[in-house]
């Protein structure tokens, strides 16, 4: 198979090739070289001309990818290859939002397509109800990194079965689950046919979860038992998430599942409740909840959307505290490389350490921004600037350059509240018109083809845009995508952000325009939330109680109050050089806090070092000695389940003595419980109560006493001020455990007291 390596040319023109930066691998804690991960990924923003992406979760993923490169780690890329892409937006002047669908031409990009080992093209067969689907895989070389991406338009394939891959994100439902079970079931398929046998399995959100079925039938056709096959998938596969919303959350129908997977069920050695089992929510089959079931790592986005899947999976599972949910979290970074402008970047490299891309996960590098002449930082941004209202086309206004320019570009949805800066006009007005302090917003961004609540956003503001008093002041981008978005982080002054909180996972557009020193004006949520230091932009705190309305009132007039007294006299307060120097000072204070924090070296490495590497380690355990480890696991967990309805807590004493001068009260617990056949040293006993504070406090009993019958006597105590806290809410619960568990609700069960 030949290589293409694929270079990107930035905003100005300059071709910026990928390269690989094997110096890197020494701040990294690597102990496994050896382990290779396959990333899975329903689109990937790798390059504008390239549009098999939508939005943020598939320019994460490219950026993913290009970091994974630049670090000279061994990550293979899964996806699909959309003979027409993501949409190309068209706005008619009503504002009606039109789709059109061109098709890729694949001549003109760097793809290679997958041969055989007889140099013919490799094709890949999946099970599609009745029939099996052909599939050819192209092959995109990013540096070092290939990311295999496959498609249906096959002679072997009759037309429709053909046209399953023409389309992103598609809204029948048939097509949906067609197209999943194409990136899960063919994904692994099309690696397995590659001789590769991943260390390491990454589904980048629940679109590719079926590729667990795959690896379970896999494991089954060679004779090993469904409860071992699928402790040995879990072992090594890790599950990201990306929407907090549960409407973002692929499911199915029972009776579309039987109808894709009826056939398919057995050959994964177990029965058909068992495979639904996996992802059934009520009367729904969900791809989240499969994509959890199977894999051994879980993790959200930033660490506030930690904290809201933790609450989304504790409806799932309520009788484990939702501080316990096994979640944690990795905050999204950016690629600087393909974000930051090339004139900041020629600035940069004057100031910085010569190694300074390589190292720029370390603060320290970033210091020597603050030693930038303020003349200089601001020129650098007027010509960007400049730059981008040729571009884009906004030279109509009046004094572009001079006038602050406000940026919101996402995806149309409700949540992300487009209209709260259009809650009251007549104040909107008197900010955008000040004759001595104008002010621009630019808006831009898609809205899903089946959204029509989203469509009509777009709808509403380009009306808006139309009236007299908001012409030239309130302008619409039409078909936002990787290329103009370059333009619009660098060159605007302000990023707007305006979810409802808790709703945005991450957000990663606010990094791209902080990397730039385009400073952020954002609800307190996703990534915003850590990044936000009271210096390096504006918060609007958000509120998070009442109706919709409610919020959008008291969030619009914050909105409002910080640019009437913050955000434009501070842009306009220029020195006797026509620079604003605080507004400079706060975008060197943006730069030097954000960059080093939200990038994907940073992000990658934390994925490379507390999830992958551990993973493979875990998963060539559980596979050594003719699948030793994985075996005893399916035996013990099946035990367990069997036995738990006999595990209950029969009594349970609290009592206090005062133990120290200073306040503090030692609280003694006893509890018996009966275990029925399970051994008293597979379980775990703990007094549990909230802190009063969203958390939780643990007391860990030890075995003071085997008693009759099965029953056995735990004590232990806890030394604290709040005796009545203690008192009032405490409970006692047992949960199975093994130090072969990933974590210790590994099993979703608790036996609680009364």
């Amino acid at each position: 198979m030949e290589r293409a390596d694929i270079c990107f040319r930035d905003v100005n023109g300059a071709v910026a090739s990928l390269k690989v930066k094997k110096d890197i691998q020494s701040e990294l804690e690597v102990s496994l070289m050896s382990t290779r991960v396959a990333y899975f990924s329903a689109e990937f923003g790798i390059d504008g001309s390239l549009p098999i992406y939508s939005g943020g979760l598939g320019i994460l993923a490219g950026d993913h990818i290009k970091a994974a490169n630049e670090l000279g780690l061994p990550l293979i890329g899964v996806g699909i290859f959309y003979q027409k892409g993501y949409f190309k937006q068209r706005i008619r002047e009503d504002g009606v939002q039109e789709h059109i669908y061109p098709e890729i031409d694949t001549a003109k990009l760097p793809l290679v397509q997958v041969l055989d080992r007889e140099g013919r093209p490799l094709t890949i067969k999946v099970p599609m109800i009745n029939r099996s689907v052909y599939l050819k895989a192209w092959c995109l070389h990013v540096g070092q990194v290939p990311v295999y991406l496959l498609n249906s338009d096959v002679d072997e394939n009759d037309e429709h079965d053909r046209r399953l891959t023409d389309n992103l994100y598609p809204s029948d439902p048939d097509m949906r689950i067609s197209q999943e079970i194409i990136l899960g079931i063919g994904g692994v398929r099309l690696l397995h046919a590659l001789g590769m046998e991943p260390d390491v399995w990454h589904m980048n959100e629940g679109h590719s979860a079926f590729l667990t079925f795959e690896r379970i039938r896999s494991y089954s056709a060679e004779g090993i038992d469904f409860g071992t096959s699928l402790e040995v998938v879990k072992s090594s596969t890790v599950f990201t998430t990306h929407t907090p919303v549960p409407a973002g959350h692929d499911k199915f129908s029972m009776q579309m599942m039987d109808h894709y997977f009826g056939d398919f069920y057995w050959q994964l050695g177990t029965d058909r409740d068992t495979i639904l089992g996996l992802g059934r929510l009520g009367e729904e089959f969900n791809m989240t909840r499969l994509a959890m079931n199977t894999s051994s790592r879980v993790n959200g986005v930033s660490k506030l959307h930690e904290k809201v899947t933790k609450g989304l999976f504790h409806q799932w599972m309520p009788y484990i505290p939702e501080q316990d949910i096994p979640v944690e979290s990795i905050t999204n970074g950016v690629h600087i490389g393909t974000w930051l402008s090339s004139g900041l970047k020629e600035l940069l490299d004057r100031y910085l350490p010569q190694d300074w891309e390589i190292r720029s996960a370390d603060p320290a590098v970033w210091v020597p921004v603050r030693e930038i002449p303020v003349e200089q930082l601001w020129e650098h941004h007027q010509r960007v600037k400049s730059g981008m209202i040729q571009k884009l086309g906004f030279s109509k206004l009046k004094s572009p350059e001079g006038t602050l320019m406000i940026g919101f570009a996402r995806r149309f949805a409700t949540y992300k509240r487009a209209l709260l800066i259009f809650q009251d006009l007549d104040r909107l007005d008197k900010i955008v018109n000040d004759p001595q302090h104008p002010v621009c917003f630019v808006f831009a961004g898609k809205a899903h083809p089946a959204d029509g609540p989203g469509q009509e956003l777009i709808r509403k503001i380009v009306e808006i845009s139309k009236m007299e008093r908001f012409k030239k002041r309130i302008l619409v981008m039409e078909n936002y995508d990787m290329n103009n978005a370059k333009w619009l982080v660098q060159g605007v002054d302000v990023w707007l952000n305006t979810p409802v909180k808790p709703m945005e996972a991450s957000g990663t557009s606010g990094q791209k325009a902080a990397l730039n020193g385009v400073l952020n004006c954002s609800v307190l949520d996703g990534w915003w939330n850590e990044g936000y230091n009271g210096r390096n932009g504006w918060a609007i705190e958000g509120a998070m109680k009442g109706s919709m309305e409610h919020q959008a009132r008291v969030d619009s007039d914050t909105l409002y109050r910080l640019f009437e007294e913050e955000i434009v006299p501070l842009y306009y307060k220029h020195n006797e050089q026509a620079v604003p120097v605080g507004w400079v000072n706060k975008m060197k204070e943006s730069i030097c806090t954000l960059a080093p924090r939200f990038n994907t070296h940073r992000m990658v490495s934390d994925y490379w070092n507390r999830i992958y590497v551990p993973t493979a380690s875990r998963g060539k355990r559980f596979v050594a000695n003719d699948f030793e480890i994985a075996k005893r696991v399916s035996a013990y967990k099946r035990f367990i389940r069997e036995h738990w309805n006999k595990v209950s807590v029969k009594k349970k004493n609290t009592f206090s003595t005062q133990g120290t001068r200073i306040g503090f009260t030692e609280t003694f617990f006893q509890v018996h419980v009966h275990l029925g056949p399970i051994w008293e040293k597979d379980i775990r006993l703990e007094v549990v109560g909230s802190d009063g504070k969203d958390g939780i406090w643990k007391v860990k009993l030890k075995l003071a006493e085997k008693l009759e019958n099965n029953l056995y006597r735990y004590e232990g105590s806890l030394c604290d001020k709040h005796d009545a806290l203690l008192h009032s809410n405490a409970n006692v619960r047992v949960i199975p455990v093994s130090p072969e568990f990933n974590n210790d609700f590994e099993m979703e069960l608790t036996a609680w007291g009364e």
